[in-house]
């Protein structure tokens, strides 16, 4: 062993794969999926040209980041309203919400809870779009009479066995369940690195690719707006010079209407 070599090259390489997969991933998505964002942005036009929220739910652990991704965000709509349900965060104890997202009937509550409803619209975001309470929330919202929109991995979700417990005991997969559905290409477990002397992958994908999604569907949709004639509210950073008093000027019409503002 060269008693100089402190492992920065191999850490450096390790980087490079990890950054070719998700560019990798990020690319395929942008060159498959261009035209379900596009749906999925029209939608949303139509929802804020009409003076509507438009709901966002990621029952799951890591899957509520990408509802909070796209929610009160810097150069984000100020329409979007995050469904923030302690029952799934893993603020409230990961075992828990790992619990409660395999519990069939719990979103149903969720969704009742939210008033969703007709004329509503539900964006459904999930990295593997199978577990009891991302197709609850489905089932209810169609039934209410909601438009949805799905974001999961359709290769994932036909790839998990019928029986697996964290399905819906319907079995069945969000991308059947939804007017507009995004594929976000997540392979089965994740993860996407492996390493010698480690048995399983290391090194999850999902977030980027929910992230990349959920903010490409609402520039789009921002760009949808302002190609007809309409200025949407956008978000600036509360960092930013202005920040403060720009939110100032959306606060009286929104604070009352977004629940977790």
């Amino acid at each position: 062993m060269n008693p100089h070599d402190d492992g920065s090259a191999a850490t450096a390489a390790l980087m490079s794969e990890y950054l070719d997969r998700i560019t990798e991933m990020l690319e395929t998505i942008r060159a498959d999926e261009a035209g379900a964002v596009h749906r999925a942005a029209r939608l949303i036009a139509d929802q804020i040209a009409r003076d509507e929220l438009v709901y966002v739910y990621g029952p799951g652990g890591h899957s509520n980041l990408a509802a909070q991704e796209v929610f009160f965000r810097a150069g984000g709509l100020v329409h979007i309203s995050a469904i923030l349900d302690e029952g799934t965060l893993l603020s409230s104890g990961a075992l828990r919400s790992m619990a409660m997202e395999r519990t069939p009937g719990y979103a149903t509550v969720v969704m009742r809870d939210n008033r969703i409803g007709a004329d509503d619209l539900l964006v459904l975001v999930n990295a593997y779009g199978i577990n009891a309470a991302l197709i609850d929330a489905a089932l209810y919202a169609r039934q209410a009479g909601a438009t949805v929109i799905g974001v999961s991995s359709r290769d994932h979700a036909e790839s998990t066995a019928p029986d697996h417990p964290a399905r819906h005991p319907s079995g069945a997969n969000l991308h059947d369940l939804v007017d507009v559905h995004v594929d976000t290409k997540v392979p089965v477990g994740d993860a996407v690195l492996s390493v010698d002397g480690v048995p399983e992958n290391i090194a999850a994908i999902s977030t980027f690719v929910n992230a990349y999604v959920l903010n490409s569907v609402v520039a789009a949709a921002t760009a949808e707006l302002a190609r007809r004639g309409t200025t949407p509210p956008v978000w600036r950073s509360g960092n930013a010079p202005g920040g403060d008093s720009q939110h100032a000027t959306f606060l009286g019409r929104f604070q009352d209407r977004v629940r977790w503002l």
